[in-house]
């Protein structure tokens, strides 16, 4: 059974980190993009970062931008997400995704993505 498990999630202080893991069955994540998206209470889903299957090229909404980094262990069939100078406005729940074509370029639109996690939520208060 094709299954993406997010974890990592919980409570964070302003300016703390958390590392966000998706973990994949089924499946290796070789071969595939993988993308992070959230969605906070009341917003509609976005994109936060993305990686393709070629050459690990990295891409990143402005957002978080120098402060998020994504990254991929193929030996644990494993992807992350390093969350670093936490912000509330990251309160977020936040799912990771797979795109079985997405082998480089700029990160895929959100629909193209074929295989989603359950999300894992994050809260950053003081």
């Amino acid at each position: 059974q094709v299954q993406l498990v997010e974890s990592g999630g919980g409570l964070v202080q302003p300016g703390g980190s958390l590392r966000l893991s998706c973990a994949a069955s089924g499946f290796t994540l070789d071969y595939y993009g993988i993308g992070w998206f959230r969605q906070a209470p009341g917003k509609e889903r976005e994109g936060v970062s993305c990686i393709s299957s070629g050459d690990n090229s990295t891409y990143y909404a402005d957002s978080v931008k120098g402060r998020f980094t994504i990254s991929k262990d193929n030996a644990k069939n494993t992807a992350y997400l390093q969350m670093n100078s936490l912000k509330p406005e990251d309160t977020a729940v936040y799912y990771c995704a797979v795109d079985l074509e997405y082998g480089s370029g700029l990160c895929p639109p959100e629909n193209e993505y074929d295989y989603w996690g359950q999300g894992t939520r994050v809260t950053v208060s003081s």
